[in-house]
């Protein structure tokens, strides 16, 4: 069933936005996406998370463009870490059934308030690329797509904002960083809309009206980045989504969720 015009438009401009914001960061915005259309009254199941994963791939490959032509994805180095993410996600997802979901939750809260710090510490350094070697990047990358990969199958969020981190510990500057996150990510979430899309049932206007939402905000936020935005606001703005998203998570370990 198609939404009311007003009800489509509230959901056009937080999609719009949240497109803007993601994709400076080079992230899909899922985590946004699913949570804005249940509370908004689209069906979890048969709309929202198709949906969703359909507008976060959609975003950070849109993203991509302005950032291939700055430069800044690297298509190489990052290949690894892009395709471990999507073999690792299967893995994560039959384990789950063998470990209680509380302990993976701490150890996962845990993780993403460290990454956090790191990135906050890091506002303080100069930001340029200082990569390590080209092996222990591939070694390193795609160790750690299997690990993010495993998470996001476990945990049944996107790990997406942990790549940026994970690259900019590798010697990434933070907009090199956030353009190969979009690269990264846009595999990751190919692969999860494929498996869901035989279950999906889009309308097509909600379909049409939203993936408009995402081609503006996607462009003009990357454009941001590679033209204006200041390596220390991304950074910033990174750290507070890790401190935001393990807020979420402590709240979900004592029964307390927003949908």
């Amino acid at each position: 069933m198609t939404p009311t015009v007003s009800v489509l438009g509230i959901t056009f401009v937080i999609i719009w936005a949240a497109s803007f914001l993601f994709a400076m960061l080079g992230l899909g915005g899922g985590m946004v996406y699913v949570p804005v259309m249940k509370w908004l009254g689209f069906d979890l199941k048969t709309i929202a998370i198709p949906l969703g994963l359909l507008l976060n791939g959609l975003n950070t490959g849109l993203a991509m463009i302005p950032y291939h032509k700055a430069k800044l994805i690297d298509y190489k180095g990052a290949l690894p870490f892009a395709l471990a993410a999507i073999i690792g996600a299967p893995f994560g997802v039959y384990t789950v059934q063998f470990i209680p979901t509380r302990i993976v939750l701490i150890l996962f809260i845990i993780a993403v308030l460290i990454a956090a710090a790191k990135v906050f510490i890091s506002t303080k350094a100069p930001d340029e690329d200082n990569l390590i070697e080209f092996k222990k990047r591939l070694i390193y990358g795609g160790a750690s797509g299997l690990l993010i990969g495993f998470i996001g199958g476990m945990l049944g969020i996107g790990g997406g904002f942990l790549a940026a981190p994970i690259l900019m510990s590798m010697g990434y500057g933070a907009k090199r960083a956030a353009a190969t996150t979009a690269y990264v990510v846009t595999f990751s979430s190919a692969s999860g809309f494929l498996g869901h899309v035989a279950e999906g049932h889009f309308d097509i206007t909600t379909t049409a009206v939203l993936v408009v939402a995402v081609l503006l905000g996607s462009q003009l936020g990357a454009r941001f980045t590679v033209k204006r935005a200041k390596p220390k606001t991304i950074k910033t703005i990174y750290a507070i989504i890790l401190l935001l998203i393990a807020v979420k998570l402590t709240l979900g370990l004592f029964g307390i969720r927003f949908r």
